[in-house]
Formats: C-alpha cells, structure tokens, sequence
C-alpha cells in the first residue's frame, strides 16, 4: 500500500479551533523537538489568527516566535498561511505589503506557505503564489470548500487547473474550514481534481464540526489523497481536525504506510493535557452530528461568540431567528464561503437584520465592499434587490468601483526608519499603542511553568520584602496570611 504523509495542525489550527489561539510560545518550545522528529511532511506554525491573538492578548512578538521555533524545528518545514491580500485585515492590502510580509515570512523560517482565497479568485493569490515560489518556499494553493449550489465538482476542478497552471504550485490542498464535506462529497470531488491535479500532490484538510471529517479523511485517502492534517490529541477533533493517533491506527489497519513516531506523538499529546489541566483550556472531543449544520454554515467558534453576545444583549431566544436569517443571507450575497473574513461580515449582516426587524436598513462597510467585488470576483451575483438596498443604505463613501491601491512600503520605510520590516508591518496593521504595548511586555517567555496561578503568584509575593498581611480574594473564596511577627 501507498504511503501517506501527515502535515501537524496542533501548533496553529488545532489551538485557535480549541482554545481561542491562546497557546503561548512556552507552551510549543519544550516539545518543539519532538515535533520536529515525529515525521510530519510539515508543521503549521503561523497565520493571521495566531498573528493577530499574539500582538493583541498574549504580548508577544509573533515573528519572534517563528524564529525561536526555527532554532528547535530544523528538519519539517514550518508552515505559514496567507489568507488572499488582506492578511490581518480584512481589507484588501497593496501587493507590496504582501510581497514584503512573504520575505519576512521566509527570512524568519518560514518555508512553506499556504494559500487561500475565500473567492477562489486566482487574481488574488497568483502573485502571491508565483511570490512563495520565488522566495524558495514550497507553495501550496487551495480551493475553499462549501456546500452550495454554484460550487460544484465542476467549479472546482476548474479552479484547481488553474492554480496548477496559472500558479505553478508544488502542492493542492481540499481546505474544508467548514467541516461540511460528507463521505458522498468526497467520492466524487476527489476524482474530479485528481484528473487536473497530475504529478502534484493532492492534501485534504477538514474540520470535526459534524462529527464526519474521520470518515471523510479514510474515504479521500482510498480515492487518490496523498497528504492529510491532523492534529495530536487533545488537541483534536471538536472544531478541529481528526486525531492524529486515531486516523494513523485506521489507515495502518486497511492496509497504509504511515512513517510517523507513534511514542513522540503521544509524549506531545500528553504535554498538551498538561498544559490544558493547568490552565483550564478545554480537550478536544468527537462531535455529534448536526444536519442543521449545512444550513446555516456558521464555524464553531463564531457560533460560540455569536451566543455570549446574544447572552449578553439579553437576546438569547433570538438564536433560531438568527442562524435562519444567516442561512438566507448565504444565499442572498451569491454563496459566499463562510470563513474568515465572510463569516463574520456574513453573520454581523444578520444580527443587524433580525435586531432592527427589517432586512438591511443598516448595511457594514465590508457588506458594501464584499457585494461591489472589492474584494474580488463574486462566485455569483448578489440577488439584484438585495443589492439595490446595500448600496442606497450602505456608507456614501465607499465608491461603485474600488480604486486602485498604491504601493505601501516606501511610506512605511520613511515612517519608521529605525524599524525592522516585521515591526513595520505591525505597525501598517495595529492602529493605537498595541505594537507597544506588546513591546513593552518584555521578551517572549520561552519557559512554561506546570504550577497552578495561585501557586506561582504566592512564590512571587514570597519574594518581596516581608508583608505584614496579605489577602486574595476571588468570588467567594478569599485567603489571608498574616505575618508570624
């Protein structure tokens, strides 16, 4: 039997999935390499997510955490992501920003990039891929997976070609953020891209959000798949990706090669239930199957997000109402994927129409801007009345047609003469003093402590000159130490 090689997703996907992108360099480097040794045809390390969570909430310098997981992985290929021309934002940015944030990429030690594009619009990803390529990172290209009735076999193989040829990438990926594919799904997409695919390989990566991704990954694997994501459990399976330990045992027992260090993937495992007991993150579980699910589309974390703020507006009983009008926005803006960044205008567009009682009075920014193709070829038309109301009730100021973008690089260099490119292009996508402050948190900590909060707060405080008393209190729970004196 054929071999099949594995790319890890615990690193990035399976945590920003699980646990809100809160994993911490500390938390990577004491099992980096191992990683590195277990076998994966690559590691995923970084995207806009990660970026985003790192510069926002943890305090720390996401290009610093690439090159100190460089010095411990030296034999997989780390892999970041690029999602189309928007980066962080989901504004579309100038080529020159891209191309620059793909050399910091590769100089820090990137050296594999993933591309995607909600659209599957090959004039937003075709400079970046031809980009990749000539940086010496292998390029991999992807077509968005939904269900919908414009984006068929057909479309896809089509998109899939064009990427093989238009982009020249070395690798073609199935990204079905969505969890939406179905074991009926794959045995006809699958040989539909494995005759435009040729000599390149073909990688599946999906999602557990229906519980069907396990089966969905042996039933690809059996059609022509030559690579699948996986993530190590704990950090699997819920809004992640199938367990590594479990789709590895399943294709050995039918019959494939998996050339993988099965006792280096659990000591990361087990690292990782440590570092979930310790801090309370949530483990990964199989999912119950949810038909409702291909309706409404809604990825797990946004759904999560989407119910504490209906919570807190005191409007929980409107979910229902909500996730109806969502499924009809889908079809309403042309079948958009629902992914970053069209999930969330998606969804905020349906908040604002069952909140206010009547559909599109208020219309976002993005919701213009998205309908207007700024940011790219629309899959399909916008129904026309919906259309007519974004545009009379969307901002005057976002103008029929976008305007070309100038180059970005050149101001940014004169802005912040003394600062390196990476602190540069923070700067261009963090308004206000977040680069600072994460700046002023000192240096990434690349040391993690398996001691409770409280127990490493009280060690500190032992520390310090001697207190007379001191009181800790939490909710109902309160605790006081005197001084013997």
């Amino acid at each position: 039997m054929r071999e099949i090689r594995i790319a890890d997703t615990t690193l990035r996907d399976a945590h920003q999935c699980l646990w809100a992108t809160r994993m911490t360099t500390a938390m990577m480097l004491p099992v980096a390499e191992a990683m590195d040794r277990i076998g994966f045809e690559a590691i995923d390390l970084i995207g806009g997510s990660a970026f985003d969570v790192s510069v926002r909430y943890l305090k720390e310098d996401p290009w610093e955490r690439i090159r100190l997981m460089r010095q411990k992985v030296t034999r997989t290929k780390m892999q970041g992501s690029m999602r189309s021309r928007s980066l962080l934002a989901f504004d579309i940015q100038p080529d020159d920003v891209n191309f620059l944030w793909l050399e910091c990429l590769a100089k820090n030690g990137i050296r594999r990039v993933r591309t995607i594009d909600a659209l599957c619009d090959y004039d937003n990803i075709g400079g970046i891929l031809h980009k990749v390529k000539e940086l010496g990172m292998e390029s991999v290209g992807s077509i968005v997976y939904t269900h919908s009735p414009v984006h068929t076999d057909d479309f896809y193989a089509g998109k899939t070609k064009e990427l093989i040829e238009r982009g020249g990438v070395d690798v073609m990926m199935i990204k079905d953020a969505g969890g939406l594919l179905t074991p009926d799904r794959i045995r006809t997409l699958v040989p539909a891209l494995l005759k435009v695919t040729g000599d390149v390989p073909l990688v599946l990566h999906s999602h557990c959000i229906t519980g069907l991704a396990p089966l969905v990954y042996l039933e690809a694997v059996k059609l022509g798949v030559t690579q699948i994501d996986t993530s190590i459990a704990p950090l699997a399976n819920g809004q992640a990706q199938p367990a590594t330990q479990t789709i590895v045992r399943n294709l050995r027992a039918i019959g494939y090669t998996i050339n993988i260090d099965d006792q280096r993937v659990d000591e990361v495992g087990e690292h990782f239930r440590r570092v979930a007991e310790n801090e309370g993150f949530p483990l990964g579980v199989p999912s119950e199957y949810d038909e409702y699910h291909y309706r409404h589309q809604i990825p797990g974390g946004m759904m999560s997000n989407m119910k504490s703020q209906l919570q807190q507006a005191h409007l929980a009983h409107k979910l229902p109402e909500l996730l109806e009008e969502t499924a009809r926005l889908i079809e309403d803006l042309g079948w958009p994927v629902m992914v970053t960044p069209f999930a969330q205008l998606v969804g905020v567009q349906a908040l604002l129409n069952v909140v206010h009682g009547e559909r599109y009075t208020t219309v976002p920014d993005e919701i213009k801007k998205y309908a207007l193709g700024y940011y790219g070829k629309l899959v399909a038309p916008v129904a026309p009345d919906v259309l007519d109301r974004i545009v009379a009730n969307g901002s005057p100021k976002i103008g029929l047609t976008p305007k070309p973008m100038e180059p970005a690089v050149p101001g940014l260099r004169k802005k912040y003469s003394n600062a390196s490119d990476e602190e540069r292009l923070l700067r261009h996508l963090y308004a206000g003093s977040q680069v600072d402050d994460m700046q002023a948190s000192g240096a990434t900590k690349t040391a993690y402590d398996f001691q409770k909060p409280i127990v490493r707060l009280l060690e500190e405080l032992a520390k310090r000159r001697r207190h007379a008393r001191i009181c800790l209190e939490k909710g109902s729970t309160r605790l006081e130490l005197r001084s013997a004196g």
